[in-house]
């Protein structure tokens, strides 16, 4: 009769199980948090995005007497990487509303869906929140902001 030695011995269903169990747990825990960094990751293909809409709306300004529409000033309508929705809502002879609104997988990202940058004469405002009207607390658009 063969006995197995101890070194020979593989895992028992209980082990492999327990294992499993394990592993589960802790991507269960570590997966939003990895969302929560590629969404804040990705948020700066919206900063970038917005600051070239500044810089042409103020080439625009240059040549012009009022600040322009996305197509005046010639920029594209999403972002680089296509996480954002550009729109130029609003645009006179003394400033000019941008918002930046996230879009495909993005979208997710709740409380910061929407930055909007306002230019009133030489003063720029960042606002941000889950929806078009950009209402998040102070606290909150520190954060959508920061990068």
């Amino acid at each position: 009769m063969h006995t197995p030695n101890a070194a020979a011995r593989g895992f028992t269903l209980i082990e492999m199980l327990l294992a499993i169990s394990v592993a589960s747990v802790l991507s269960g825990i570590a997966y939003p948090s990895f969302q929560g960094v590629l969404h804040k990751a990705r948020r700066a293909d919206a900063y970038v995005a917005l600051l070239q809409v500044q810089a042409a709306q103020e080439r625009w300004r240059a040549n012009h007497r009022s600040y322009g529409s996305v197509a005046d000033i010639g920029v594209r309508t999403a972002s680089a990487a296509g996480h954002y929705r550009l729109e130029v809502q609003s645009a006179d002879a003394d400033g000019y509303v941008v918002v930046a609104t996230a879009q495909g997988p993005q979208a997710r990202d709740l409380s910061c869906r929407t930055l909007k940058l306002t230019m009133n004469g030489a003063t720029v405002t960042h606002a941000s929140g889950s929806d078009a009207l950009a209402a998040n607390p102070a606290p909150a658009n520190r954060r959508c902001w920061s990068m």
